[in-house]
């Protein structure tokens, strides 16, 4: 079985990729697809074929199928501009006779009341309107979201958030990523939604205890209100598009949208999921490395 994992040039799609190998499947039966390939060029260092892979444009996607008998489709990374390309790739992997795609989502994404949740909601409906086989992997927050704070709580002793005492069941990428890598080699899984998470939810007050111990310093977690966040993001330079998306964001995660803890993800794993606390020192530890 050949397998095509897309955007395979960023970090989701290369920890599919590690996951893939380690569980055994042939470097041949591996195909890479990427937008810049010159981002997987260490992937063909490993004997895995790269090819050119852009959502956008539904030719290099129908080339980047041949062969091909499973697809993973990681969803894009622009909010606002996924589902088309998204579209693009089901509508190819249609036309190819892909026995399996595997869909990266969000968790709930057809009832929660979230931002991020409605390009989600629609590539589910339009994938099971296609009928192609498929299953959807319905992703919780990534405990790598988390960096940023604590590499600002490094330097300040502060974790601010307008999320009051919400909590959010997070686990690590690769967590998920080898959760996507079990489903794309088993048999069973089509036809199935899973809701991933990691095994227990969050707080933001006990992220900040977590980053205490990273950063080997205090940290505490400071509630703010919405006007409060907006107007230190301004502050921040950031545009009037973006400050209203990343409030909106924090606005669903205060209700609660991320919260829900579900078994899945360690069921798949045959283990528990990584602890917050270990997803976010092998972060950090990333982050000063590529600094």
């Amino acid at each position: 079985m050949t397998i095509l994992v897309t955007a395979a040039g960023g970090q989701f799609g290369h920890l599919v990729i590690d996951a893939l190998l380690d569980r055994g499947v042939a470097a041949g039966d591996i195909v890479a697809g990427a937008r810049t390939t010159s981002k997987a060029a260490d992937l063909a260092e490993r004997g895995i074929r790269v090819v050119p892979l852009d959502y956008d444009a539904p030719e290099s996607v129908a080339a980047a199928l041949e062969g091909v008998d499973a697809v993973l489709l990681i969803s894009g990374s622009e909010p606002g501009r996924r589902y088309e390309g998204h579209v693009n790739v089901i509508d190819a992997a249609k036309a190819a006779g892909i026995a399996k795609v595997v869909y990266t989502s969000l968790a709930h994404a057809d009832s929660i009341d979230f931002v991020l949740a409605p390009e989600h909601k629609a590539t589910e409906e339009y994938l099971a309107a296609s009928g192609v086989p498929a299953v959807v992997l319905r992703n919780n927050w990534y405990t790598e979201n988390y960096t940023s704070d604590v590499l600002r709580a490094a330097e300040t002793g502060v974790i601010a958030a307008s999320v009051g005492d919400a909590a959010v069941a997070a686990a690590s990428r690769a967590d998920y990523a080898e959760a996507a890598a079990v489903v794309l080699i088993e048999d069973g899984h089509l036809g199935r939604t899973y809701e991933l998470s990691g095994d227990t939810a969050v707080s933001y007050a006990d992220l900040a205890a977590a980053a205490a111990d990273v950063v080997a310093r205090d940290v505490v977690y400071v509630p703010v209100t919405r006007g409060q966040l907006e107007a230190a993001l301004v502050e921040a330079g950031l545009d009037a598009g973006t400050v209203g998306f990343v409030a909106e964001m924090e606005a669903g995660i205060a209700r609660g949208v991320l919260a829900d803890a579900d078994p899945a993800l360690a069921s798949l794993l045959g283990r528990p999921t990584t602890p917050v606390i270990d997803g976010l020192r092998a972060a950090v530890e990333a982050s000063r490395v590529n600094a």
